[in-house]
């Protein structure tokens, strides 16, 4: 008998339901693809942080005696430039890791204004309906009629050329699909038992859409913003690369870019790391995202 007491614990622990933050993981590790990704986001992240340490040089510093020089495997390289030097003698390893800082703050900045705003217009979209739901989805349908990047140029150049501007501009250009992730999310939840429950017990509308609905629609908002970072990134870019994002001396990404732009065909490495760097980052960005996706979607959790 006291056996079978001792056995009543084991089986209850045995059929009890995964921690939802261990049922995520497993869901998300399966993606081997999205677990490098966090790696390397992390990573970048890391180097970002540490960038006054790990950076062998300031981003701005330039050396006379260093124009153009080669990365340190080529002759006429030098471990003391790794990557190499720009036209004017600045260390482009060094300029590449306190570029992540802004890089980064860039995407982080603009996911983090387009979900919060985004969010409470698809809240009240969903909720109210009518001629207000109407209008803001008709504002969006508009903006996502439009090119991103030619948007972007536009308010740019309307507001003047600068790093706040074309943070400003992009989120703008991403504003839409959060606004319409949060609305099909609410419309869908609304229709829930759960929901009639709340309304039924006399919850008003502000406690049901913030305390009942809203956190039942994070999981399509959460994908959505770590995809959301890497096109940040890319038209943040792509804003520098013009002339109408971070203004030199700033080491952003896009910016190295144009600044090396008529070097191309004789100093391959100041565009290519630039470049290279772009491009696993925002990679990185979009294998997190599918993981999340994977994770945070139940049809596709295996």
């Amino acid at each position: 008998m006291s056996a079978e007491l001792l056995d009543v614990p084991a089986a209850a622990a045995a059929a009890a339901p995964p921690h939802p933050l261990r049922e995520f993981w497993t869901a998300f590790r399966a993606n081997r693809g999205a677990v490098i990704g966090l790696a390397v986001i992390a990573a970048v992240l890391l180097m970002a942080a540490l960038a006054d340490l790990v950076a062998p040089h300031a981003p701005n510093l330039t050396n006379n005696d260093a124009f153009l020089r080669p990365p340190f495997w080529q002759e006429g390289g030098s471990l003391a430039y790794p990557l190499g030097t720009d036209a004017i003698g600045r260390d482009i390893l060094s300029r590449l890791i306190y570029g992540a800082r802004l890089s980064l703050s860039i995407g982080i900045a603009v996911v983090a204004l387009s979900i919060v705003v985004g969010t409470m217009l698809g809240l009240v979209a969903g909720f109210f309906g009518g001629a207000v739901g109407i209008a803001i989805m008709r504002l969006m349908d508009i903006v996502l009629t439009l090119p991103s990047l030619l948007l972007a140029i536009v308010i740019v150049a309307i507001l003047g050329p600068g790093l706040m501007n074309a943070m400003l501009a992009v989120a703008v250009v991403v504003l839409p699909h959060y606004v319409r992730i949060a609305r099909a999310a609410v419309l869908s939840e609304t229709a829930k038992d759960y929901v009639t429950a709340a309304r039924v017990s006399g919850a008003g509308t502000l406690r049901l859409m913030l305390r009942e609905v809203l956190p039942n629609c994070a999981a399509p908002l959460i994908v959505q913003a770590s995809l959301g970072v890497s096109t940040a990134i890319l038209d943040a870019a792509a804003l520098g690369f013009l002339g109408l994002g971070a203004q030199p001396p700033s080491p952003e990404w896009g910016t190295m870019l144009a600044d090396a732009r008529e070097f191309v065909l004789r100093a391959w490495w100041v565009v290519t790391f630039p470049g290279l760097t772009i491009l696993v980052t925002v990679l990185a960005f979009n294998l997190v995202g599918d993981g999340l996706r994977d994770a945070l979607d139940p049809k596709l959790k295996r």
